[in-house]
């Protein structure tokens, strides 16, 4: 006699591994940077090694390392670059790594196989909304005639702020990284802090930086033109570094300048090039952000010694107009070695003349752009301030503002304490917060107050003593324009993922199929249906699926019979989900195959609907009339796959 069948279930996970690469012969691995992508999904990782072998990145979430070792899985980005035009001699390498996730802390290496670097890490966060990145004005490391002391003071300013902004998601650069282009050990200071394999670098060419490739060699950047116009000599392939550069984070589109080249004279293309390079990036690409951000070296409005160098002259007339007919919101500036924050300026003048100076609210009408000049990130150079003279208050003129007769028109804010300080950013979602806060004090590292390169410190030009760090500059909030009508904002959260899932409708009970009946001693036979299967998918992907089932022997004691002799004809019990019934199997009795094998009861297609299904199957057992009596049970297996 034929009593029972039983139901359980089961879930089949796989993986891929990949294959180890191929080792190489060991070299030396240095100047490891992290650097910004084209995105907020992209890193850039640069380095420099000591022979020309073939390198990649290798990268893991933290989470999949064990042990600190990399899984065999490890994503591999391929390297390039090419030998090195420096005394140094060795090579260059870089990496772009694509794909990243938001909100995921990342583990790399570089290198190769038998030969890879220690291991730093990063985390990336949401790929939307408001976020906060941090401005530095020249480092310009080797500039008090002091590496170490630079290096010092260096060091201490990424430490500082970012003890304080653990979460700020990019720093970027106002160039003159170093003092001497080519001078290997002005970069190996710059590079020692391990923030900067940590954050990404966003690096600008300074006119320290300009004289060699080793800016480039060190410094790949993404998005970028390195086309004769953006190269002061007009010659890329020459012993100089240039280019200019755009990339989008979140929702601020960033566009970097080579500001080195700004005479046709010389070769390159000029400001003229930088002005069609500007708009039409803007043009392609400023729909896509709320914000746009311009940096560049050579600051147009600053307080201090080259506010009145004749380059910085001629591009106070060539920029600010076409920088506000595009719309730009924010000109981040270095060069001058001390700190501004504009006026709102509008077509090379003053935007609005009742701006009172130093006002912690601005509120820029159509085309008004503020320009912010950094101070010394490292403390390796300060310049003190100037004194306006009687050549304008708007253009190319340095004449006083009448509401701060010791400021240049231009200038709601300009200071100079021969402190260190760095410039925080915050992006939001209607208004950019800009703060220039201290990371030091007169006391080391200080170099350039050290070596007494510089006669005093502390605020007003005076012996008071300095702030104490992380107190405030300088704040400024710079709230967005939206001319005479009215934006409307929403912010849509992620979508909760869905899930995919089965159960056995209702109670899993005992699939009894009663005694079978014998058909004139040929065979027996019984027929009942099973349990129906409950489906439900409220996946986003709503990607295929099926739920297939097989039956092992039926077993009775010592007594057996093949679970090919169960056939079924599967059905759906209630319709949805797109799902569709699978084929009808016919009992090895009859010439089938039966359910000894798995059979697909139901599934669906990629794209069809979310919600839920039942399914279920009429059981048709056939089994010889020369089986045993007796009590037989099986298991039948559920197997629900998925992508």
């Amino acid at each position: 006699m034929l009593t029972a069948v039983a139901l359980c279930a089961s879930v089949t996970i796989g993986g891929l591994g990949a294959a180890p690469a191929m080792a190489a012969d060991p070299v030396s691995l240095t100047g490891i940077i992290l650097g910004v992508g084209a995105s907020e999904s992209q890193r850039i990782v640069s380095w420099y090694s000591s022979a020309d072998a073939e390198q990649s990145v290798q990268l893991v979430p933290s989470s999949s390392l064990v042990n600190d070792q990399f899984p065999a899985d490890a994503s591999t980005f391929a390297a390039s670059g090419g030998a090195n035009i420096a005394t140094s001699g060795g090579f260059n390498r870089h990496a772009t790594l694509s794909g990243l996730k938001e909100n995921t802390g990342y583990s790399y290496r570089v290198g190769f196989e038998g030969n890879w670097s220690a291991t730093y890490a990063f985390k990336t966060q949401s790929f939307d909304g408001a976020f906060d990145f941090l401005f530095f004005g020249d480092p310009q490391i080797g500039s008090s005639g002091n590496i170490p002391k630079d290096q010092a003071g260096w060091q201490d300013t990424l430490d500082v702020s970012l003890a304080a902004n653990p979460n700020a998601e990019i720093l970027v650069s106002g160039g003159d990284q170093v003092e001497t282009a080519n001078t290997e050990s002005q970069w190996d200071a710059f590079l020692a802090p391990e923030k900067l394999r940590q954050y990404p670098w966003a690096a600008t060419i300074g006119n320290h930086d300009v004289g060699g490739k080793a800016y480039e060699q060190h410094l790949f950047t993404p998005n970028t033109d390195r086309s004769g116009a953006y190269y002061s000599n007009g010659t890329p392939t020459s012993n100089t570094s240039g280019g200019d550069y755009w990339y989008i984070y979140k929702d601020v589109l960033f566009v970097d300048l080579n500001s080195n080249s700004y005479r046709t004279s010389s070769g390159g293309g000029g400001d003229e090039a930088h002005i069609a390079y500007v708009t039409d990036v803007i043009n392609q690409h400023g729909a896509e952000a709320k914000h746009t951000v311009l940096v560049y070296h050579h600051a147009i409005y600053s307080p201090a010694a080259h506010a009145k160098d004749s380059d910085a002259k001629v591009r106070r007339v060539d920029f600010p107009t076409v920088f506000s007919n595009l719309g730009v919101d924010l000109v981040l500036q270095g060069h001058d070695h001390s700190y501004s924050r504009s006026y709102e300026i509008k077509n090379g003048a003053k935007a609005n003349p009742d701006e009172q100076p130093g006002a912690a609210d601005v509120y820029p009408g159509p085309g008004g752009v503020i320009y912010v000049t950094a101070n010394s990130a490292s403390g390796s150079k300060y310049y003190d301030n100037t004194t306006p003279d009687s050549s304008g208050t708007s253009g190319a003129g340095n004449g006083a503002d009448p509401l701060n007769p010791g400021s240049y028109w231009y200038n709601s804010v300009q200071n100079q304490e021969h402190v260190r300080t760095y410039v925080k950013v915050q992006v939001q979602a209607d208004q950019l917060v800009v703060e220039n806060i201290r990371s030091g004090t007169c006391d080391a590292p200080n170099a350039a107050v050290e070596l007494a390169k510089v006669a005093w410190c502390g605020p007003n030009s005076g012996a008071t003593a300095a702030q104490p760090v992380g107190s405030i500059v300088d704040s400024v909030t710079i709230h967005a324009n939206h001319g005479d009508g009215q934006d409307i904002q929403v912010t849509v959260p992620d979508a909760a993922p869905g899930e995919f899932g089965w159960t056995i409708d209702g109670h899993n009970g005992l699939v009894d199929l009663g005694t079978a009946v014998e058909h004139n001693g040929d065979y027996f036979e019984a027929k009942g249906q099973i349990n129906p299967i409950a489906v439900t998918d409220s996946r986003r992907s709503l990607a295929p699926w099926s739920i297939s089932a097989s039956v092992g022997d039926f077993r009775d004691g010592t007594n057996t019979f093949s679970g090919s002799y169960l056939g079924w004809t599967p059905k759906l019990v209630e319709a949805g989900l797109g799902a569709t019934e699978g084929a009808a199997v016919q009992s090895a009795y009859d010439g089938g195959d039966g359910l000894s094998v798995a059979r697909t009861l139901g599934g669906a297609d990629q794209g069809h609907p979310r919600g839920g299904a039942k399914l279920g199957a009429d059981l048709d057992l056939k089994i010889p009339g020369t089986i045993d009596k007796g009590s037989y049970r099986a298991t039948l297996t559920i197997t629900a796959l998925s992508s």
